[in-house]
């Protein structure tokens, strides 16, 4: 491990606080949640102790303070997707309604019946059931893009996309396997029949930038409390150009033009998407987080996860009746999900918990998946920037414990 990333583990103040029985924090679900360093916290008690007041409303310092952070975190996350203007990114409550936007929005407005949307049944829920209603109220069609044995899209069949091809809509990274989508493949073949790219990139983005321009990403999404930041808060990315012509989801105030008794018009983007008050605090907490992730360097964060997920596969391939699913480790993120024969997955976690060890089990939001998988759930541990090779240790030890209650190896 570098010092660099032994140093972070320091600004996370959950892990100050052992639980009851002296056992250290082993936090491995962080493809659900990641846990915020001091600088997040702080920014979020700062606003609502110094300058808190509701946005872009009134023109007193509170309120011109408050616009002025947002605009900023606007900027930062412009900087991390490489959009060319701020006026492509609106604040959501975070990236399931951001693809809510995007499929009820452009989808419905754009979709003919006949026309196509690709997806693969690796993506989450939340990248899988707006478009299962798009297409119910459009008459388009759903087509899925096959995978792999080992979890991986399959783009070798030439006919996958066609000139009723509109949509293809995928995930950064997969929440289970951890699958890496070539994005910038998926583009140009996107584009090569005239349909937009989609990604929805809560992810894989709390591990390393898009360049949505050079990726040539269309609409994307992701949320805040992935990367390191608050939740409630989300971003919605669509070019300039096609967020012009996306209707919007909720209605009130902040994203209207004009209204008369008889209609309305809607404001330019992005306050069109950003109806009623904003995650304020949230949204401008968001900017330390995007900070902090610059501040370790994100090959330093890639080599580091990449090493903890290593190494867990290694360990966990020493214990019997344990089967990992997806890619190896050089091929995917930061996520190993598995299974144990003879063992609930629900059971595991909790035999777990009584380690200290916390990961994650059941569908993850991803029933066509474990469908394709053929297990009904698995167990996942995700790492962070602030885990360690003792944490890869401590499920190691844990699993064993788990077969040795439930009597696995008499």
């Amino acid at each position: 491990m570098s010092e660099t990333v032994l140093d972070v583990r320091n600004q996370f103040p959950i892990f100050d606080h052992p639980l009851p029985k002296g056992q250290p924090v082993t936090f491995l679900d962080t493809a659900a949640s990641a846990q915020k360093p001091q600088t997040v916290i702080d920014r979020e008690r700062e606003v609502c102790e110094r300058y808190y007041a509701n946005a872009y409303r009134g023109v007193y310092r509170f309120g011109a303070m408050v616009d002025e952070e947002l605009e900023a975190s606007r900027e930062a996350v412009r900087k991390l997707l490489g959009a060319e203007s701020r006026d492509e990114l609106a604040f959501t409550a975070g990236a399931t309604m951001s693809l809510n936007v995007i499929a009820n929005g452009w989808g419905r407005r754009h979709l003919q019946p006949g026309d196509e949307i690709l997806l693969s049944v690796l993506e989450h829920h939340a990248n899988f059931v707006p478009w299962q209603q798009v297409v119910a109220a459009t008459g388009a069609k759903l087509r899925f893009i096959p995978l792999t044995p080992a979890g991986e899209l399959d783009l070798s069949d030439p006919e996958l996309f066609n000139n009723r091809t509109r949509i293809v809509a995928v995930t950064g990274m997969s929440n289970v396997l951890g699958t890496l989508p070539p994005l910038a493949e998926l583009s140009q073949r996107a584009h090569a029949v005239g349909a937009i790219l989609v990604v929805d990139a809560a992810q894989s983005l709390p591990h390393g930038p898009i360049d949505v321009v050079a990726t040539g990403i269309d609409f994307l999404a992701c949320s805040g409390h992935k990367l390191y930041g608050p939740t409630g808060v989300g971003i919605l990315y669509g070019r300039k150009e096609l967020l012009a012509e996306t209707d919007p989801l909720i209605f009130g105030g902040h994203m209207i033009d004009q209204v008369h008794q008889d209609h309305s018009t809607w404001a330019d983007p992005p306050a069109r998407f950003e109806a009623g008050t904003l995650p304020i605090v949230q949204a401008i907490a968001l900017r330390p987080a995007l900070e902090f992730m610059e501040s370790v360097g994100y090959e330093a964060m890639h080599a580091h996860e990449l090493e903890l997920t290593q190494a867990a596969h290694a360990q966990l391939a020493e214990i019997p009746g344990i089967q990992i699913y997806g890619p190896p480790p050089e091929r995917k993120g930061s996520i190993v999900s598995f299974t144990m024969e003879g063992a609930a997955a629900e059971d595991i976690a909790h035999l777990l918990d009584r380690k200290g060890v916390f990961v994650r089990h059941g569908h993850h939001c991803t029933m066509p998946l474990h469908t394709w998988l053929g297990v009904p759930a698995t167990v996942r541990a995700s790492f962070g920037v602030y885990n360690n090779l003792d944490d890869v240790q401590r499920l190691a030890d844990a699993l064993r414990y788990v077969r040795q209650r439930l009597k696995l190896d008499t």
